[in-house]
């Protein structure tokens, strides 16, 4: 391999190695022992620190939040609001924004399509996305669109993998007034310019919701500085428990908008004869017993990531991109799709000339690499870039450059199999 990458492989990324002792996966006796897990964008392994503080809550904390009026119940109440302030304060939102947990990115988005994307979007109107949306940011607006009569107007990805600033502004409009876009592809590693985006749609009128799933386990998230409306993300990619995410929504935006779902904890009071009165603030949004531990347990990851330092993680991306980047080059028959090392955010996809990405995938798992291969929930992009699937490498804090040095070593003894010569145009979604 290239000098460059021996020096990598002898200074290593900024995070040590003995980052991943931290996670009970990894130990010797742990199923992960040994594994290059490297597919991070579909879901993290969880540090000590958070499994700790999921199993704190039950342990000592465990009751319905809000609605008993005894000690257990209100620690319960403090702990659910003392995550609320933590997500607040890391995602770097404004005191009076609402923060309000879902289920995740795909929970969030239906929760806007369903409730302000119906109020805003109607007939005649457009609704703008990007060409490299993953479904839980395509579908539920491809469906507002269906059935309120508007048209769905999607910005294609140039072959770099990027959006052009040019076809953005011009799919913009006095019709349009609504975007949806993500921060980060989930299939290319792309960074999309949000601020800049947020502020074109905000000059014709149109709110802007992003998906900052593959974003915020990268980076420092300032939503006060990207100015967008609306900002989702989920905790199991970002070393949290899975079943739980945010949706941030600026100040008064979902104020006095009918409840997604219905039901305890939503309402003032409720009387056979009288309207129904709603509460205000993210609890209107959070009917029914939340996920109270999975908010304790996004919150400690947030902690978790930050004593790490927030600069370390992403220099430790950074350093990772790169050297997959560069170990890719040294494959003849790989090539990287899109230029994820333009500005490296955890992930790089490529393809094997002749070879099924699924091949390429199960060659890796037989190696003790776990990567993911296929479409990656974004099939509509994979299309447009004339791709039957990519094989997707997507880093973590506990992953080293030795484990690229594997997934290169393996690459050198990938052959055609089963799916290239049986089921060559076979994918699923």
């Amino acid at each position: 391999m290239s000098s460059t990458i021996q020096q990598e492989r002898r200074g290593g990324p900024p995070l040590s190695a003995t980052v991943r002792d931290d996670f009970p996966f990894f130990a010797a006796d742990a199923p992960g022992a040994g594994l290059a897990y490297l597919d991070n964008a579909a879901t993290t392994q969880k540090p000590a620190a958070v499994l700790n503080a999921l199993t704190d809550y039950y342990t000592h904390a465990n009751s319905n939040v809000g609605r008993g009026y005894y000690q257990l119940s209100m620690t319960s109440t403090e702990r659910f609001e003392a995550a609320r302030e933590t997500v607040r304060t890391a995602i770097q939102a404004g005191p009076q924004d609402d923060i309000i947990f879902t289920a995740g990115t795909t929970h969030a988005v239906n929760l806007l399509a369903a409730t302000i994307g119906r109020k805003l979007v109607g007939k005649g109107d457009r609704l703008v996305v990007t060409g490299m949306e993953h479904n839980s940011n395509l579908l539920p607006w491809r469906r507002l669109c269906e059935e309120s009569g508007a048209r769905l107007v999607v910005v294609p990805v140039q072959n770099d993998g990027t959006v052009a600033a040019a076809d953005f502004a011009a799919a913009l409009g006095p019709d349009v007034p609504l975007v949806a876009i993500a921060h980060v592809s989930n299939v290319l590693g792309t960074v999309n310019p949000v601020r800049a985006m947020v502020a074109a749609a905000h000059s014709h009128g149109a709110y802007a919701v992003v998906d900052g799933a593959q974003a915020v386990p990268h980076g420092r998230t300032d939503v006060s500085y990207l100015g967008s409306d609306f900002y989702c993300f989920s905790a199991h990619k970002m070393y949290g428990p899975m079943g739980t995410g945010v949706l941030h929504a600026r100040s008064g935006l979902l104020t006095s908008e009918p409840p997604y779902q219905v039901g305890g904890g939503t309402v003032k009071a409720v009387s056979s004869r009288k309207p129904v009165h709603y509460v205000g603030g993210p609890a209107r949004w959070e009917a029914g017993t939340p996920n109270v531990a999975g908010a304790v347990g996004l919150a400690a990851a947030f902690d978790y990531l930050g004593a790490l330092g927030w600069d370390a993680v992403r220099a430790h991306d950074e350093a990772l991109v790169r050297a997959a980047t560069e170990a890719l080059a040294d494959i003849p028959a790989a090539r990287i799709i899109g230029d994820p090392a333009a500005q490296p955010s955890g992930l790089v996809s490529f393809v094997m000339t002749g070879i099924h990405p699924y091949d390429v995938g199960g060659h890796l798992d037989k190696q003790g690499i776990a990567v993911r291969c296929g479409v990656h929930c974004a099939s509509t992009f994979l299309d447009d870039l004339g791709l039957l699937g990519t094989v997707r490498l997507s880093f973590g804090v506990y992953n080293t450059v030795e484990e690229i040095t594997r997934v290169h070593d393996a690459l050198r003894t990938v052959r055609p199999g089963y799916w290239t010569s049986e089921q060559p145009t076979t994918r699923f979604v």
